[in-house]
């Protein structure tokens, strides 16, 4: 039986403790993930996913957040498997981050529930503090297909067109090549203006006549 004044690991009593905890592991947690998903590339590896990096500094703050709302109790263990098992991904999730998300609405529910109200509140708003920082480090790009028509001789035109796209920083990916068309995969800044560019194009036209056209493409229906 346990006696009364025993402090026990994990085992937080009083809002002051719930406080003290979360201020220092939580942070801590977020430190050691980050070391992790930002650990040096070997030569040869594939590059790391923005996503997958986000996700992995998040999961380890969600992981901190759970096990401090379980601490030593048991019967807090089973009923965190128990609610985990209910959840049920029906539908395809395109950013692996949002079902980390999904994870810490289910932590600081969890600890609302119990009664640890400090942890719930400066869980949520660490989290939503570390998924602005994350998240302002995503690049800021649209995705087009881009179709461009100068006549007969289209294809001659490759290198001038090319040039376009990289005086307006667009980074683009051959698709199709054809003696009346090109088409391109263009990634381009946010801020980009397409008529700019389209304009810049249609000069390479003989007599400015030509044909450029911009299909703005989700990134998850990038054609492989």
């Amino acid at each position: 039986m346990m006696q009364p004044g025993v402090d026990l690991p994990g085992v937080m009593d009083t809002f002051q403790e719930e406080l003290f905890a979360s201020a220092i592991r939580l942070p801590l947690a977020a430190l050691l993930g980050a070391v992790l998903a930002l650990r040096p590339r070997r030569n040869g590896t594939p590059e790391r996913q923005p996503a997958v990096v986000q996700t992995q500094i998040i999961l380890a703050v969600v992981g901190s957040l759970i096990m401090l709302v379980v601490g030593a109790s048991l019967a807090r263990a089973f009923g965190i498997v128990g609610a985990a098992n209910l959840i049920r991904y029906r539908s395809k999730i395109d950013d692996p981050k949002d079902a980390v998300v999904m994870l810490c609405a289910l932590a600081v529910g969890l600890a609302s529930g119990v009664g640890l109200y400090g942890l719930a509140a400066i869980g949520t708003v660490f989290i939503v503090f570390c998924l602005w920082i994350i998240e302002g480090f995503e690049p800021q790009t649209r995705l087009f297909e881009l179709n461009v028509k100068m006549g007969d001789k289209t294809a001659d035109f490759r290198p001038k067109i090319e040039e376009v796209l990289r005086r307006y920083k667009a980074r683009y990916e051959l698709r199709t090549t054809a003696e009346d068309a090109v088409s391109y995969m263009v990634t381009a800044p946010k801020a980009l203006r397409t008529d700019r560019v389209s304009n810049a194009l249609m000069e390479l036209a003989p007599e400015n006549k030509g044909a450029v056209e911009w299909n703005e493409k989700a990134k998850d229906k990038i054609p492989k």
